[in-house]
């Protein structure tokens, strides 16, 4: 593969990075909280409240069903709006963040259910608010799993954002379709590939090591 190829695998390799470490940190921002307050909102949490429980759940139901490369195009208005472009890294950041969030906010979700009632009632048992209850027993016992949760969504972002480069986002993905695809380059759709298994590989590896320190019953 010549030069120019490697530095422009080196270039579409920051971009995807830039993409996914982006829009998973707003995903994890504002899934979180969306997660949480599934929770607390549900029969039996912390602050009960079936009307706002049904509707929230309604909402991140309706983005999780969309497709994302349907969302992608949906958001592009959006997109110009916020990022004042529909095209390149930064537009991608918009729709994987949005995409992203009510995911995230459902394994958040899962992962925050998990956590003993008796440790919850033990708290309230000793004075704790709402707010006490989330910071010192929901996300500490829940952190494994939020962590693990926040690994899967970074995975799927890599798979997302290589989606995104179809309509012009950079990345990885643009690079596999103008060169490896249209240009019937071979050497660089390997390279591709070859490149995103070592990258979701590597995220999962760290993950998982992460999961693990912070999981007490192991």
């Amino acid at each position: 593969m010549p030069q120019v190829m490697y530095e422009l695998l080196l270039q579409s390799l920051w971009e995807t990075l830039v993409m996914t470490g982006a829009s998973g940190l707003i995903s994890l921002a504002a899934g979180l909280p969306l997660g949480l307050a599934l929770v607390a909102t549900d029969r039996g949490g912390i602050a009960p409240n079936p009307w706002v429980n049904s509707v929230l759940g309604a909402v991140i139901n309706a983005f999780r069903s969309v497709p994302f490369i349907i969302l992608l195009v949906a958001l592009i208005p959006l997109t110009r709006l916020i990022v004042g472009t529909s095209i390149g890294t930064w537009a991608a950041i918009v729709p994987l963040s949005i995409g992203a969030t009510p995911y995230y906010a459902r394994i958040a979700e899962v992962s925050l259910r998990e956590v003993d009632r008796g440790l919850i009632e033990a708290a309230r048992a000793m004075g704790g608010n709402r707010w006490t209850i989330i910071r010192e027993v929901l996300v500490p016992e829940a952190l494994p799993g939020i962590v693990a949760g926040f690994t899967v969504t970074l995975v799927t972002l890599i798979g997302a954002s290589a989606m995104a480069g179809a309509i012009g986002a950079g990345g990885l993905g643009d690079l596999a379709i103008r060169y490896g695809y249209q240009r019937f380059e071979t050497s660089v759709m390997i390279a591709v590939v070859i490149v995103l298994i070592i990258l979701v590989c590597g995220i999962q590896w760290v993950g998982d090591r992460l999961v693990k320190r912070l999981d007490h019953r192991i």
